[in-house]
């Protein structure tokens, strides 16, 4: 059994036949009506070029969407230290006006703070208060650099029950785990990993996915798997006037059938225990003591079942553990086995981990180490399904030290740091610029120190030094550093040293 499972499988994804879209005049999206907030990622984690062509991203996704109290309404959230407000609901209501906003907007700086953001969007924005339309779909769309320093996680599932859609674009690498998660399901629609300068490639196929979740006054299913989905409809009636009966069945198979009655001011309700790859006939029926509402349907196909796992990830890797996350978790799975040895020896051990859990820690590793990990589900049906990856434990002591500055003039800095310890292959230096775009120096490990030239007065920039070991990176060291501001520049002068 441990010599079939030793198998290394391969999974790779990739963007075949794309094409960035051409600029010019976009056909309008007809029949949609819904209310789609952007999060922002104002932090200082951002540069201003990423920023600006994050800017852009938003403009072109809107341009073909017509807005007003009865069309499309849209909305700016700052994430930052402490949530900003950009502009509410119904306050641009035109395409142009909405283009000029955009552009107008201005970067806030601070901290990754993106749980207050979701909470300040739960309580203040999805309200009458600010312009948020009752019984119109609800849609998020979050584009990140893929890291946050507060929770994400609860405050963005308080906002999917209450029904709305989150998409999330991540500009940078991000956690896949978490994010995957945040988003609605399934994953593959609603998460995007894209470099900031690629933005366009994903355009079209996001801006198609939200039309589908708003169109206008219609029963619809969001977030389908392979044994759920979730229905959402316009309110139709309320607590007093009325209730919903809802019913659906495979098709075909009307005597299995299944009814519930919900409340009148329900808009929303994540159906369970579904057959994997079945279409069903849905049928929702208000049933009003005021006045006769015709009954609205929909047919829904569930995914195929979920394989599990279908990614292994390694991650916190230190000279003696690394953590194994893997993904998905369906019900159906019992229990998993991590089978880990290094390589190229034959020595493995053996961990098993409940159905329920995604991740664990292996631990009593050799430093500087290639390990060959193997996560097997073993499903309640007997079924296996094994998932290989490589995990590399870092070198004893594999960190820089001591990263500091000296000002050499109005756009130049030098970056010196103390030696790692171990056997150091290389730097690899990385200054992530306010204002232009990154760039990435790779250093002889006899080097400690490198130039940094036209950076921009006033700028707040981020450096980044990372030893390189054979097998892979150390532990980097970051700073952030501020060149000097324009007034200041024009009367520089450079100081010999005595």
């Amino acid at each position: 059994m441990y010599a079939r499972l030793l198998v290394l499988f391969l999974s790779l994804r990739g963007l075949l036949g794309q094409t960035i879209p051409h600029r010019g005049p976009h056909p309008s999206v007809p029949d949609v009506e819904g209310d789609l907030l952007f999060l922002l990622d104002s932090s200082g984690s951002v540069s201003y070029y990423e920023f600006s062509r994050v800017k852009e991203f938003i403009a072109d996704l809107l341009r073909p969407f017509t807005f007003g109290p009865h069309d499309v309404q849209t909305s700016v959230v700052h994430i930052s230290t402490a949530p900003t407000l950009e502009f509410p609901f119904d306050r641009y209501l035109s395409s142009g006006a909405v283009q000029h906003a955009i552009r107008g907007i201005q970067q806030v700086m601070g901290d990754t703070n993106t749980g207050k953001a979701l909470s300040f969007a739960k309580e203040k924005l999805f309200t009458g208060e600010a312009g948020a339309r009752p019984g119109v779909p609800k849609v998020l769309v979050w584009v990140t650099d893929g890291f946050s320093t507060d929770d994400v996680s609860r405050p963005m599932q308080l906002l999917k029950d209450l029904g709305v859609t989150v998409f999330i674009v991540s500009t940078g690498r991000g956690n896949y785990l978490e994010l995957s998660a945040a988003a609605s399901q399934p994953p593959e629609k609603h998460l995007h990993f894209v470099d900031v300068d690629d933005l366009p490639i994903i355009i079209k196929e996001l801006r198609d996915s939200i039309a589908d979740v708003i169109q206008a006054k219609r029963l619809r299913a969001t977030e389908i798997s392979s044994s759920s989905f979730r229905l959402v409809w316009p309110q139709l009636l309320t607590r007093g006037t009325g209730y919903y009966v809802l019913e659906y069945a495979p098709t075909g198979e009307p005597r299995r059938k299944l009814t519930k009655q919900l409340t009148g001011d329900h808009t929303t309700i994540l159906v369970v225990g579904l057959v994997p790859q079945t279409t069903y006939e849905v049928a929702l029926v208000p049933e009003s003591n005021e006045r006769y509402i015709p009954p609205q349907t929909t047919r829904v196909t569930t995914l195929e079942e979920v394989i599990s796992p279908a990614r292994v990830l390694i991650s916190e890797s230190k000279p003696h553990s690394v953590r194994v996350s893997w993904l998905p978790t369906p019900e159906s799975v019992a229990s998993y086995q991590v089978l880990y040895g290094p390589l190229p020896a034959n020595s493995v051990k053996l961990l098993v981990v409940d159905g329920s859990q995604n991740s664990t820690v292996l631990e009593n590793l050799a430093a500087n180490t290639t390990y060959l990990v193997t996560v097997s589900a073993i499903y309640k049906s007997g079924k296996e399904r094994a998932l290989s990856a490589k995990a590399c434990t870092q070198e004893e002591n594999s960190k820089v030290k001591h990263l500091r500055f000296e000002d050499l003039g109005p756009s130049t800095l030098k970056a010196s740091w103390d030696p790692a310890e171990g056997d150091v292959l290389g730097y690899r230096v990385r200054c992530r610029r306010q204002a232009g775009p990154s760039n990435l120096l790779s250093v002889s490990p006899q080097i400690h120190s490198v130039l940094l030239s036209n950076l921009t007065a006033g700028s707040t920039n981020k450096v980044c030094v990372k030893p390189v070991y054979k097998n892979l990176p150390g532990k980097g060291l970051c700073r952030m550093v501020r060149m000097q501001p324009a007034s200041q520049v024009r009367s520089y002068r450079h100081r010999p040293r005595a």
